[in-house]
């Protein structure tokens, strides 16, 4: 994943650190909160040998001391030293426990040990970090070996006495709060991006052209109310209505020299959003002043006279079997917009869509029509848009944003271009606004307050306008 990428990713998936953060810095501050104060009192030991005579005994005796303090370290923090502490101010304590509260440390290249002792009582802090300092020097002159007059030849001073702590130690609730804020963040994101590497949908304008081999002609943004009006010129939203138009021009000017008349739109799988697609790409050709027809070739699931409000009962397979004349069955919606509906479902819709009399009534249409839009099925579930596709002059792909996965678009692809298809160009339809796909279309405020005044400003002949 390159930074754009991983930018999109933690756009789409923006509520994950949202919830990481909250979550894991609630739990750090709830944890903190139900934890015991503790109070932390210092002290300070110096350790030193006695009888330096000259100036070589007192650097050997240094180097003595320095190898020393280590070992005194771990000692002052072992059970011996904090049972005798417990006998000597009679605490409540084990050994265990309060060895795991007392901290030594032995100062690099020096011969001072800081210890400290941490206690839910302040007070008690400081006595026990007070009674190490006599506690551990009478320990010190029994280890070390004595000379002849019975002396140690180690000395341990408390070079500093513990004081009674004002405030608590730990738990610190500003500081497990930010770092569980941290945290969850960090974690967030990382569920973003690998939620983004496991997702096999298509989301990217490099990756549909790579595993389609032809351009996208077109973005259709998701808009609200579309999936229940399914007709753009039923929204208030300028913007879908500008998709569809973007949409109309980029089609025309496919290819100058042939430019496509007879267009089939399919999908990989069902609910990609292709009756949607053609229905209102019809609508933006005919407010255009082209003649536009749209054959409902989708007989098993017919939904075009159904999102425009037509009769459905008898169209296509009527004519294809000769029960009924073309003109008998055309519908006209609106001026250069006309509609053939699907008919009644036959048992073998594969074999009717590529037969001869299909072929036929194509070459009709194309004749009589400047565009002619035709429904077809999808092409994994079943073989019957393959099977017509090479009536068409092209094909036009329709692919849900975040929905359709990649195989499968890969899969529909090589299914057309199997027979022999030409596929137009991709449709990416439902996509999201706030997507790096939609940055183009610039500010909302900007665009949809121009295009509402323009519509304030021009008078209403209908509702292509």
């Amino acid at each position: 994943m390159d930074l754009k990428d991983i930018l999109g990713a933690l756009k789409r998936a923006w509520w994950l650190p949202l919830v990481g953060l909250m979550t894991a810095g609630g739990a750090a501050f709830l944890v903190s909160q139900l934890q015991t104060p503790l109070y932390t009192a210092h002290t300070q030991l110096f350790v030193s040998t006695r009888e330096a005579a000259s100036t070589a005994d007192v650097l050997t005796g240094s180097q003595f001391s320095q190898a020393r303090v280590t070992s005194y370290a771990r000692l002052i923090a072992g059970d011996e030293v904090a049972r005798r502490v417990i006998d000597r101010l009679d605490l409540a304590y084990s050994p265990e426990l309060l060895a795991s509260r007392i901290t030594a440390t032995a100062l690099t290249d020096t011969v001072l040990i800081e210890v400290d002792v941490a206690d839910p009582s302040p007070e008690r802090a400081a006595a026990i970090a007070e009674e190490i300092g006599v506690t551990f020097t009478d320990f010190v002159q029994e280890l070390e070996t004595a000379n002849d007059d019975g002396s140690s030849l180690v000395d341990v001073t408390v070079t500093k006495t513990p004081d009674v702590p004002a405030a608590p130690s730990s738990p610190n609730t500003f500081q497990n709060s930010v770092v569980g804020i941290l945290v969850g963040s960090l974690l967030g994101a990382a569920l973003a991006i690998l939620r983004a590497r496991l997702d096999r949908t298509v989301r990217s304008r490099d990756e549909t052209v790579e595993l389609v081999g032809a351009p996208i002609i077109g973005t259709v943004l998701r808009a609200d109310g579309l999936s229940g009006t399914h007709l753009f010129d039923k929204l208030n939203n300028h913007r879908t209505a500008e998709d569809f138009r973007q949409l109309r021009t980029n089609l025309q000017f496919l290819s100058v020299d042939q430019p496509p008349k007879v267009i089939m739109v399919s999908s990989a799988v069902p609910s990609e959003g292709k009756t949607t697609l053609v229905v209102n790409l019809a609508l933006a050709l005919a407010s255009a002043g082209q003649r536009v027809t749209v054959l409902e070739a989708d007989l098993r699931r017919p939904k075009v006279t159904r999102y425009l409000g037509l009769v459905g009962g008898a169209g296509l397979t009527n004519v294809l079997a000769g029960s009924a004349e073309l003109r008998d069955v055309t519908q006209s919606y609106r001026e250069n917009f006309e509609v053939i509906a699907a008919g009644p479902t036959p048992p073998n819709p594969g074999e009717l869509l590529a037969s001869k009399q299909m072929m036929g009534l194509i070459e009709k249409l194309r004749a009589d029509n400047e565009f002619v839009l035709v429904d077809a099925p999808p092409l994994l579930p079943v073989a019957d848009a393959a099977g017509m596709a090479v009536f068409m002059d092209g094909v036009v792909l329709s692919v849900r944003y975040g929905s359709t996965r990649r195989e499968q678009l890969q899969q529909a692809a090589s299914t057309l271009q199997a027979v022999g298809a030409r596929i137009l160009g991709v449709v990416l339809n439902f996509v999201p606004p706030k997507t790096y796909l939609a940055d183009g279309y610039g500010s909302e405020y900007g665009y949809e307050y121009a295009a509402a005044q323009v519509s304030a400003s021009t008078p209403s002949s209908g509702p292509d306008t």
